[in-house]
């Protein structure tokens, strides 16, 4: 099995809290810039799913927290859809120090969402991989 995307982030200053630590919602940032920067990579842009009248929803996101995260440290956060049937989809991310530590893990559950019906799409699979250059990053 091949390595799941990355993109790596550096911890900014601002993004601490009076601990000195990573901020809990910058988490959640972070592992949005990396879903982001996915969908870029295998041809999915935000205009283009627009104009096919879907959007993407999250429905649900657990974080485990593993260690620590402090100003300056460098990160990579890891990207893998998991595709099963039905109107959703798994996220599974990873944030990882350069050295290998396990910062967080993050599960997502999300779908696609018909912008104009304002309802669930039955299969979201089907149209990322229309919408892709590179299904294959996806996992399709």
């Amino acid at each position: 099995m091949s390595e799941p995307f990355s993109v790596r982030v550096t911890v900014r200053g601002y993004e601490t809290d009076v601990q000195g630590h990573l901020n809990q919602s910058v988490y959640i940032n972070y592992a949005e810039h990396a879903r982001w920067s996915l969908l870029q990579a295998a041809g999915i842009t935000q205009a283009g799913l627009i104009g096919r009248g879907v959007g993407p929803v999250a429905l649900e996101t657990t974080i485990r927290y593993r260690r620590e995260l402090l100003a300056g440290d460098e990160v990579d956060v890891t990207c893998a859809f998991e595709w099963g049937g039905g109107k959703t989809f798994r996220i599974e991310q990873i944030i990882r120090r350069t050295d290998g530590t396990v910062a967080a893990e993050l599960s997502a559950v999300g779908g696609l969402l018909d912008l104009q019906a304002r309802r669930m799409v039955a299969d979201p699979q089907d149209h990322f991989k229309q919408l892709a250059t590179d299904p294959g990053l996806l996992g399709l």
